[in-house]
């Protein structure tokens, strides 16, 4: 109704809020509410955290990582590895460069937000919903410090709350040249180095007190990937970062202009690794095995490991005297049992890390005939069954001789020594391309392998460290090989923590299949292709060589020790003059003359015994076998003697087969004349 005012005149009633209007005053009276609590809750939280922080002094002595001595099997300390801790630098004693490019190049606004950065988190968001893409807010120096510190570097969101209050609480406590302090001299700058007086140690070969602008600004980029950007592991891409952060430095005004373009990253000298090269390969292919043979563990340990010092520095000086100049060659050589006693993964490791040995894969050309010939010698051949090295064309490829000729009719063990390419695609296809692939997967090939015919020369490309574990498996007379590092890990108390146990392989080919590949082998040093590979004393093996020289191979084995020799180029250009022949299987003669030298001289075993089913009657006579231990197959498939008519362990009693049959007729000479394509007599 409405009402009426002094004068007697009616007032209209007061207008009503509208549903809408209440509800949205209501959640902002609670919102604000709850943002009130959570803001409290969080002073709460900051504080208590911080109540709970370490000293200042606490935490310039706390480290983290793990301590690593690399022991030679001898017990020599090869590296040690792990954090390296500089001398604690003050905050005055830190280049103001220092500061300056790490503070424009990771928190630019470091000095004014109180831990984390509002501006640069809402940045984030908006990014995130305009774009599509994940959120990903810049963690801040003091937030990368509590990281550092108290945290893991796992992307959750509880971590990262986690990390906003400690970075909240850090600042309640320090003051910022307090944090900056903490944060220069425990961030990780790669190569094990932590803080910027390690950095500079390890990269620049002084203090951290002498950085220079071009210095600050590598040293400043390496925290975005340390490992990536490191200048032991890419000098190249490490001053290419340093450029990057050089521009966001001009673009901040911490440098002008002038100064940017007075750099010259040309200049800057990097220190040379002492200690870090060849022997480096090996362990960085054998220490990332840790993490499946120990429990989870951060106390300091020793690492004992497979590696001969002395057979590791002949195979490094061997790969650097041979290898033909501008390109790469590596080395791996193994025990009877596996384990590795070189390992060497280039020409220079501070030039390039890249471990050739293990991670690359080319073609291995001839030397891939090794698993051709076993799987021939599985089916039945042996080395004296002849073949004919002629003119031959499967499935519309024609494979050619590297000499540009033929031999004719010749056995398989000349076919093998002097490696008869025609041949060994007439064996791979008698056999069958499959065949061969399933005896290479057997032997430890672990590349992709195709059963196109050109397969048999090596078309399918490999690891070295996996081809030389195949040849240590006929070292081993056709037991499998699994190459190890890693015999022992104790702590530095003493507690052993792993020790392996000696195992024996599966035995891959019958023993007559390994004798067989075992005298091809030593016929192809011996007289064939691999005779720049003898060292005075029996030596099994065989060259590979691509098409255009693009790769040279040797691979071999004398007195248990079986090494593996690759050459070519990286970017896998034509290497004038190299063949497997040649060069590598120099360099593999130069090792091994040092790897052998302390060993009994050892004669192979390269009788050929086969066994009874592949065997004729004659041949058996010839071989000296007993008839009566001799069968055949009856119309149903059983084994009969034919002097006692009954099968091998068959049942007492049996009736015996008739005795004294006639001979079935020879077949007369024309017969024969017509069936072998000879001329009438």
């Amino acid at each position: 109704m409405a009402r009426r005012n002094n004068n007697g005149r009616k007032q209209p009633e007061a207008e009503q809020p509208s549903g809408w209007r209440r509800l949205m005053r209501r959640l902002f009276v609670w919102g604000g509410g709850l943002a009130l609590l959570g803001f409290l809750a969080l002073i709460v939280s900051v504080w208590l955290t911080a109540r709970s922080l370490p000293s200042f002094d606490e935490l310039k002595s706390s480290q983290a990582g793990q301590m690593i001595v690399v022991r030679a099997r001898d017990g020599t300390e090869l590296v040690s590895l792990g954090p390296s801790y500089g001398k604690w630098l003050k905050h005055d004693e830190i280049p103001e460069i220092m500061h300056t490019a790490m503070v424009s190049v990771e928190d630019r606004r470091f000095r004014s937000h109180p831990g984390v950065d509002p501006i640069g988190l809402v940045r984030a968001v908006y990014v995130s919903l305009t774009s599509g893409k994940s959120l990903r807010a810049t963690s801040t120096i003091t937030q990368q410090l509590a990281r550092t510190v108290f945290l893991n570097n796992s992307r959750t969101l509880g971590r990262k709350l986690r990390e906003g209050v400690l970075a909240l609480a850090l600042e309640w406590n320090f003051s910022k040249d307090e944090i900056l302090e903490l944060y220069l001299n425990k961030v990780y700058f790669g190569g094990g180095a932590y803080g910027v007086d390690a950095a500079a140690r390890k990269f620049f070969g002084h203090p951290g007190t002498e950085i220079t602008l071009p210095e600050a600004a590598i040293i400043a980029g390496l925290v975005k990937a340390p490992s990536h950007y490191s200048p032991t592991a890419d000098a190249e891409a490490a001053v290419g970062r340093a450029k990057v952060v050089l521009s966001v430095m001009q673009a901040n005004e911490a440098v002008t202009p002038g100064e940017a373009a007075a750099v010259d990253f040309d200049a800057v000298k990097f220190a040379a690794e002492k200690n870090q090269n060849s022997v480096r390969y090996f362990t960085d292919w054998a220490l990332p095995q840790l993490d499946l043979l120990l429990p989870d563990n951060t106390k300091p340990i020793e690492v004992w490991t497979t590696l001969d010092p002395k057979m590791q520095a002949a195979a490094t000086q061997a790969i650097e005297a041979n290898t033909p100049r501008g390109a790469q060659g590596a080395l791996v050589s193994v025990d009877r049992d596996g384990a590795v006693l070189a390992m060497v993964g280039g020409t220079d490791y501070v030039t390039s890390n890249y471990n050739r040995a293990v991670n690359a894969v080319r073609q291995p050309g001839s030397a891939w005939k090794l698993f051709v010939y076993l799987a021939a010698l599985e089916a039945g051949y042996t080395p004296y069954d002849r073949v004919v090295d002629e003119p031959v064309t499967i499935d519309g490829w024609s494979p050619r001789n590297s000499t540009g000729d033929f031999a004719g009719e010749i056995d398989v063990r000349t076919a093998f020594a002097y490696s008869k390419n025609t041949v060994a695609a007439q064996l791979g296809n008698e056999v069958g391309f499959s065949a061969v692939a399933g005896i290479a997967r057997r032997f430890g090939i672990t590349t992709p392998i195709s059963t196109v015919p050109s397969m048999v020369l090596g078309s399918n490309e490999v690891r070295l460290i996996d081809l030389t574990r195949a040849f240590a498996a006929v070292s081993a007379k056709g037991r499998a090989i699994d190459p190890y590092g890693i015999t022992k890990v104790q702590t530095i108390d003493g507690e052993v923590l792993y020790q392996r146990q000696p195992k024996d392989g599966a035995l891959l080919v019958p023993a007559y299949v390994a004798a067989g590949i075992t005298d091809l082998l030593q016929t192809a040093v011996s007289t064939g292709t691999g005779r720049a590979a003898q060292i005075g004393r029996p030596v099994a093996g065989k060259t590979g060589t691509t098409s255009a020289n693009k790769d040279g191979w040797f691979m071999g084995f004398s007195s248990g020790v079986t090494t593996g020799v690759w050459m070519g180029r990286d970017d896998a250009r034509a290497v004038p003059g190299l063949q497997g022949g040649a060069a590598p299987a120099r360099a593999f003669a130069a090792y091994m003359k040092v790897a052998v030298a302390g060993r009994p001289v050892e004669a192979f075993d390269t009788e050929v015994t086969l066994p009874a089913w592949q065997l004729e009657p004659d041949d058996e006579a010839q071989l000296g076998g007993n008839p009566d231990e001799y069968f055949y197959a009856d119309e149903q498939g059983n084994l009969v003697s034919p002097e006692r008519g009954e099968a091998p362990g068959g049942p007492a009693g049996s009736e015996p087969a008739p005795s004294g049959r006639e001979p079935p007729p020879a077949a007369n000479e024309d017969f024969l004349r017509e069936a072998t394509g000879g001329r009438p007599g």
